[in-house]
């Protein structure tokens, strides 16, 4: 997975240093955000070489029984068997690819790191593991966005929520109450009632975290939709808050679930920026099925 940061550009700086500011002195200063786990920051290292450090992502995903506990259930699930098991770590990641394995670990170690016990946010992960899924997918279908980057965003895109949980007293109580609420937004509640959201709480996770530039100002403004198509927000910023929206789209068409009211709103402008239509949408949700089903 792509979670090297690369160079800031004035706009996705100009969020760096907004987040910078409220760490600071705002209400994010009590936000506990856990340190990005060693054996990540270790397999970014590895995967950013030039050519991939196979030995050490080897050696990285054997060091965690459950992690490769987790890789070798991936390398015998329908998705990727082909009838003979695999009982080795070293056979999971040849079956299952780097890329596969890398995003296999990622989730595992961030899932390790913020821990998700509250009722209220039953399968976060798993949802977030489908999403990356259906980033990732998307990202297939689109020439020139990066498939990396798009599975980034997708698995940390509500990161926020987990945070806010675990660090801020009534957050539970907040989730509740923005799931009932018709007359304002999440976000809105959020804020009137903690002085900040998940999407800048999820945005200051990943500049601790260094990811990518582009995925931090995502995560910041991923409920920001009217930004999709200005001139102040970078080209990959929206490719991925526009392609993200479509994947919640998508995901919740596999769980029967009713369109979200930011699809509703903004879909028109999300696929005008992705340069697709709804027949689009409608194909990749019968392509994207079998993913969904064994994310």
């Amino acid at each position: 997975m792509h979670l090297t940061a690369s160079p800031f550009s004035a706009r996705s700086q100009a969020v760096a240093q907004e987040l910078d500011k409220v760490r600071a002195s705002g209400p994010l200063k009590t936000i506990q955000i856990p340190p990005c786990p060693v054996l990540l920051t270790e397999l970014r290292m590895a995967l950013s070489q030039a050519e991939p450090d196979l030995q050490a992502v080897s050696r990285i995903a054997s060091s965690d029984v459950a992690m490769a506990a987790v890789l070798l259930k991936a390398a015998n699930s329908p998705a990727f068997s082909t009838g003979q098991p695999v009982n080795t770590v070293g056979q999971a990641l040849y079956r299952l690819g780097l890329d596969q394995s890398a995003a296999q670990m990622t989730a595992f170690l961030i899932r390790s790191a913020l821990p998700v016990k509250a009722p209220q946010l039953q399968r976060f992960w798993e949802r977030s593991g489908k999403r990356a899924s259906a980033m990732a997918f998307i990202a297939r279908q689109l020439p020139g966005m990066s498939e990396d980057l798009a599975q980034t965003y997708g698995l940390f895109c509500h990161v926020g929520l987990p945070v806010m949980l675990q660090s801020l007293r009534g957050y539970a109580s907040t989730m509740t109450e923005a799931a009932a609420r018709i007359d304002r937004s999440c976000i809105a509640t959020e804020n009137a009632n903690h002085r900040t959201d998940h999407a800048v709480v999820g945005a200051l996770v990943a500049r601790i975290w260094r990811l990518a530039p582009e995925v931090m100002v995502a995560l910041r403004r991923h409920h920001d939709l009217d930004m999709l198509g200005d001139r102040e927000t970078d080209p990959e910023v929206h490719t991925l808050v526009a392609a993200g929206l479509v994947a919640e789209h998508l995901m919740r068409r596999h769980e029967a679930l009713p369109p979200d009211a930011d699809w509703q709103d903004h879909r028109g402008r999300a696929m005008n920026w992705l340069q697709i239509d709804e027949g689009d949408v409608e194909h990749w949700e019968d392509l994207l099925t079998g993913e969904l089903e064994t994310a």
